[in-house]
């Protein structure tokens, strides 16, 4: 009997388009899980057309449970080494002939909206935001959301929805008084 590999994944990756203006990243990488090793290579093949050949590649090891020295890559290894002064929500790939490129890394578990949101932000041309503030952000977009679908779901749950239909006039509604007890204000003086 023997064992087949299941194919790797394409990498869930959004790049900045080539522009002449700078930013701090130059797109946004979401992986599916935490492992290098098989997240690497998919990622590094699908950057090849853009940024050359990736020898090099720096994480910071608070988001990697492993951290391997080497992983192979289509046809050549990547190096990988880690800082723990680097933003660990970044990771920075480098290349003979490009040079560096810097990927705001999305969490695997990050719910599908909250990913689009971070790699459409990540990718704009000339962004000063860094890889940190992005997810600082997208966080408090998200406690916002919840907020919000909560106070809505409170407002449903508690009548708030909409006023209660009024009976036509002259009829009575089945949980309305009788007519002698209804009164009727036509204006106020104070």
């Amino acid at each position: 009997m023997t064992a087949t590999l299941a194919p790797a994944l394409p990498a869930r990756l959004s790049l900045t388009p080539k522009t002449t203006l700078a930013g701090q990243l130059d797109g946004a990488w979401w992986p599916f899980s935490r492992d290098l090793t098989a997240e690497l290579p998919p990622l590094v093949d699908a950057l090849d057309e853009h940024f050359g050949r990736i020898t090099r590649v720096t994480v910071n090891p608070t988001r990697w449970p492993v951290v391997p020295h080497k992983v192979s890559a289509t046809g050549h290894t990547v190096h990988v080494g880690w800082f723990t002064e680097q933003d660990p929500d970044k990771m920075i790939l480098l290349s003979y002939t490009v040079g560096r490129c810097d990927l705001l890394v999305i969490p695997p578990e990050t719910e599908p909206a909250a990913a689009a949101r971070l790699m459409t932000a990540a990718a704009v041309p000339g962004s000063v935001l860094a890889a940190g503030v992005l997810m600082s952000d997208e966080a408090a977009t998200g406690r916002r959301m919840r907020d919000a679908r909560s106070s809505e779901e409170t407002w449903e749950t508690d009548g708030g929805s909409a006023p209660a239909a009024a009976p036509a006039p002259g009829r009575r509604g089945a949980g309305d008084p009788p007519a002698e007890e209804h009164a009727e204000v036509t204006s106020w003086k104070p």
